[in-house]
C-alpha cells in the first residue's frame, strides 16, 4: 500500500510561460529517481501540457479521459525515463485550464486511487494565477518559483509569490532561476526579490539552486530526452544534481505527516469550500 504519509508533494510554478518552468520540473523529478527516488509527475498544466514531450513518453490518454469517466487514473500513467511515473495533461483542452468544482472533485477521486510507494510527487503547473493554479498550490507541501533573469519574468514572479503570501498565507516558496550565466548570478537574484518580499510583503522566500543557461537543454528539448540523459557531463546536468541534492534536504524541514495524503484532503478541503 502506498505509505503516503512520507511523499514529498512539491508544486512547480512560474509567473509567466516560456521560462523553462516544464524543463526544470521534468528534470528534477528524473534526477531524483536516478538517485534512487521513486518519483511521480502530474502534468497540472490541463491547457498546454507537455510534460511527456520533454520526457519523450507516448501519451495514448490524458487526464481527460480521467475526468470524463473513460478511464481511471492508474490507467492513464506511463512510465519516463528512470522509472519516473508520468499523469499525462491534456494538451489544447483550454477549458481544462480552469475546472470547475465537480471536475476538482473528479481530480481528488482520482488521486485517492494510487497505489505507488512514492518519495515525491511533482505538480507541474500552468503558469500565471488562475484558481486551478492556486488550488494545487495550496494542496502542495513545497512550492517552487522557476524564474529567469528578466524584468517580466522577475514581475510576474513577484506577483505569483505577492498573491500566494498575501492572499493565501502559503509558507515554503523557493526560487530557481533559470538560465543564469552563473550561480553567483541566481542568487543575486534571489536576494534582490527575497528582500523586496520582506520589505513589502512581510514574507520571505528560499533559495535552492539555480540552473546555468546550457544549449545541451535546448538540444534535449529538440530530442525529447530530459537533459540528464541526454548530455550527463553538461553544466545544466551538473545544476539538476545540485538542485535534486537540495531538494533531499527538505525532507528533514518538513514534519513527515500528510504526504500524498495530505494534497487530497487539502484538495478536498477546497473543493467543498467552493460548492
Amino acid at each position: 500500500m502506498l505509505n503516503r504519509s512520507s511523499t514529498q508533494i512539491i508544486g512547480i510554478a512560474s509567473g509567466k510561460g516560456g521560462v523553462g518552468k516544464t524543463t526544470v520540473s521534468v528534470n528534477l523529478a528524473v534526477t531524483l529517481a536516478s538517485l534512487g527516488r521513486k518519483v511521480m509527475i502530474f502534468d497540472a498544466d490541463l491547457g498546454l501540457a507537455n510534460a511527456q514531450l520533454a520526457l519523450g513518453c507516448r501519451t495514448p490518454y490524458n487526464f481527460s479521459h480521467v475526468l470524463s469517466g473513460e478511464k481511471t487514473l492508474s490507467e492513464i500513467v506511463v512510465d519516463g525515463p528512470m522509472g519516473v511515473k508520468l499523469v499525462p495533461g491534456a494538451s489544447g483542452m483550454q477549458h481544462m485550464a480552469s475546472l470547475s468544482s465537480a471536475e476538482t472533485a473528479g481530480i481528488i477521486q482520482s488521486f485517492s486511487e494510487i497505489e505507488d510507494d512514492l518519495d515525491y510527487f511533482i505538480v507541474d503547473l500552468a503558469a500565471g494565477l488562475s484558481d486551478t493554479v492556486m488550488t494545487f498550490m495550496r494542496a502542495c507541501q513545497h512550492r517552487f518559483i522557476v524564474l529567469k533573469n528578466e524584468p517580466s519574468s522577475i514581475a510576474d514572479a513577484y506577483g505569483t509569490i505577492k498573491v500566494m503570501i498575501q492572499e493565501h498565507q502559503l509558507d515554503r516558496i523557493s526560487l530557481i532561476p533559470n538560465g543564469v550565466t552563473s550561480q553567483n548570478e541566481g542568487e543575486q537574484l534571489y536576494g534582490s526579490i527575497n528582500s523586496v518580499i520582506q520589505n513589502f510583503l512581510g514574507g520571505r522566500v528560499d533559495y535552492l539552486h539555480s540552473i546555468a543557461e546550457d544549449e545541451m537543454v535546448l538540444r534535449a528539448i529538440k530530442a525529447s530526452q530530459p537533459v540528464i540523459s541526454f548530455a550527463p557531463s553538461s553544466i545544466a546536468t551538473r545544476d539538476f544534481k545540485s538542485l535534486a541534492k537540495m531538494v533531499m534536504t527538505l525532507d528533514s524541514e518538513i514534519p513527515m505527516t500528510g504526504g500524498l495524503q495530505f494534497f487530497i484532503e487539502r484538495l478536498a478541503t477546497q473543493q467543498q469550500g467552493a460548492s
